[in-house]
């Protein structure tokens, strides 16, 4: 089948002109396709009429991916695949359709359906990716198994270090995944009475979704063009006309009108879409390449530091390193507070909590019986339960973005080039209480940190990832370490709460969670490098108070945390309080080999 000849508007290029300065980047934006029009007849097709189209195509796909990738779940063929050379020693293609067309695993449709080459296609490209990504996890659940611990629920500091030098990237993997991985493996443990071999005996195949990725397509299967109006564009692909096409005949061009987001510029180099069925809707996800100012590597003078925190979810702090290595603060810094949208997700949670258990209680009723006569009102709390779970998503996705465009607005007033923010991946909420546990593991920080890249982005400020431990102790303008007090009218009093410098020439004190810049000061007095090892990292400095330091940032806007220096050695490791700490200050955060620490958020 060939493509019939274009409408109005041009084809969009896929070279993107650059200037000085400027590098190319590609992001994401949701779209949603309203209508149709098949162009060989002219009929206009509904929503409902274009989502149950294409859901055919998306059956016909996942059919056949999935059946690809039950064929090839298992050790040997990953292993192949993530290797990147075929049998014959040439290097696979970063295409995984291309990658598994070479290596001869091939996917075919049903008997007496017809489809062509570009449905194939998307259907080994979604097989390929889900492929390459479990050999991820095959080789953390290998390192896991080969350094298994004799209490799984509690690893000691040197079984830590064991199964961090196993696993590939150890060193720099929170210690929450390690140890969900853990518990996966004791759950199947307890059921089996052994360990499994690997991921594959721990994991069925993956559910493949229902979409479309048509970036494993060409111009014979869809094309998106743009008309006279930057805010639009048209999509044309190709849609069955019945779920099982017979024929080429039974299949059509229908073209969709796609609008635009505002956040898609109209400079914008457009690609084809995924499509996705979500809720009776055809959703887009739009992804375009457009140019932004490059982030620098290293001289950055003007940094904004964000700390977490329990009461004030986010408090930011800007800060200047001048050339004799002195660092003051750019005003009394702001803080994110966001406790009308925390309470309601509180409410939502405890509401989830009490619909997941009665309708647990009237599963236990109703057994296997399918005509008990509660199954009428298990089945209306199974649908509350999922409205409610999907307004707490929404309402996660919404403070995210919030407090991730705050964090950035900060930093632009401010004249930042970079963003310090404290890393807590490895912050476990645990021995604390019910509530200060639950305040703690339903907050969204990976979230706003993901979000707080994809928008610093845009205007070429680096984010980069710092270790907690040093952030709260240290002056947050000279980096001597700070004296504390109960309170600024109690100096007898122990306590975390108020904070001293005890250097005579600085004098600063303030409350040590409202300490503004406290990360932005500490990661702009320090310098990170990467060593020779790939996961790896030192600190090249042995004082807080050296002269002249700067942060070399990696290319991907992080730094990796790496063994501190003497001065800042971290503690024994276990699990510990600060004296003095109340509960609702002082956080656990369980010692790992990579060297995470108590905490004061």
């Amino acid at each position: 089948m060939t493509a019939p000849r274009m409408g109005k508007g041009e084809l969009v290029s896929r070279k993107l002109p650059l200037g000085e300065g400027e590098t190319a980047r590609t992001a994401c934006a949701p779209g949603l396709l309203r209508t149709g029009v098949e162009e060989k007849t002219g009929d206009v097709l509904t929503a409902a009429v274009l989502a149950r189209r294409v859901g055919w195509a998306a059956d016909l796909v996942s059919g056949m991916a999935a059946g690809l990738l039950a064929a090839h779940w298992d050790a040997a063929d990953v292993s192949l695949l993530a290797s990147g050379v075929d049998a014959g020693g040439r290097a696979l293609p970063s295409n995984a359709w291309m990658a598994l067309r070479r290596l001869g695993w091939s996917a075919a449709p049903a008997a007496g359906v017809r489809v062509n080459d570009r449905i194939v296609r998307m259907a080994q490209e979604q097989a390929g990716r889900t492929l390459r990504s479990a050999k991820w996890r095959a080789d953390l659940t290998a390192g896991v198994l080969a350094t298994w611990p004799a209490e799984p629920g509690r690893r000691t500091p040197g079984e830590w270090d064991a199964v961090r030098e196993a696993v590939p990237g150890g060193r720099d993997l929170p210690s929450s995944v390690i140890t969900s991985r853990t518990r996966q493996i004791a759950a199947f443990t307890e059921k089996h009475g052994r360990l499994p071999v690997d991921v594959f005996e721990l994991e069925a195949a993956p559910r493949i979704a229902r979409m479309l990725l048509l970036s494993a397509c060409d111009g014979q299967q869809a094309t998106i063009v743009r008309g006279d109006d930057p805010g639009r564009a048209l999509l044309r692909l190709q849609l069955p006309c019945r779920p099982d096409p017979r024929s080429y005949r039974d299949w059509a061009w229908v073209a969709c009108p796609v609008t635009l987001p505002p956040t898609v510029p109209p400079g914008a180099v457009l690609h084809l879409p995924t499509l996705r069925l979500h809720s009776g809707r055809v959703r887009a996800d739009l992804a375009y390449t457009h140019a932004v100012p490059k982030d620098r590597r290293a001289g950055h003078t003007i940094a904004l530091g964000v700390d977490w925190g329990l009461n004030t979810l986010l408090s930011a702090g800007a800060v200047r390193l001048h050339d004799d290595g002195r660092i003051t603060a750019l005003g009394t810094g702001g803080m994110f507070r966001a406790a009308g949208v925390l309470a309601k997700q509180h409410r939502l949670r405890r509401e989830s909590e009490h619909l997941h258990a009665r309708t647990g209680h009237y599963q236990r009723l109703i057994g296997d019986s399918d005509s008990h006569s509660l199954a009428g009102k298990h089945a209306v709390l199974t649908e509350e339960a999922r409205h409610i779970s999907a307004r707490r998503s929404n309402l996660n996705d919404a403070l995210a973005a919030s407090a991730a465009r705050w964090a950035v607005d900060q930093a632009l007033a401010a004249g930042a080039s970079v963003i310090y923010v404290e890393d807590l991946r490895s912050l476990e909420a645990r021995g604390m209480g019910r509530t200060h546990n639950t305040r703690l593991s339903q907050t969204v920080r990976g979230q706003i940190v993901e979000r707080m890249r994809h928008l610093a982005a845009e205007t070429g400020i680096a984010v980069v990832t710092v270790p907690a431990r040093g952030t709260s102790r240290h002056c947050p303008r000279c980096l001597v370490p700070l004296r504390h007090r109960k309170a600024p009218d109690r100096p007898t009093a122990p306590g975390w709460k108020w904070a001293l410098c005890p250097n005579p020439e600085c004098g600063w004190q303030g409350d040590r969670e409202r300490a503004p810049g406290r990360t932005g000061a500490h990661g702009v007095s320090r310098r990170w490098t990467a060593g020779v090892e790939a996961h790896q990292a030192r600190l090249t400095e042995a004082s807080c108070l050296s002269v002249h330091h700067q942060w070399s940032v990696r290319a991907r806007g992080t730094c990796r945390r790496g063994t501190p220096s003497k001065s800042l050695a971290p503690q024994r490791a276990g699990t510990r309080f600060r004296p003095g700490a109340s509960r609702q200050r002082a956080v656990r955060s369980r010692a790992t080999g990579g060297g995470t620490f108590a905490l004061l958020c």
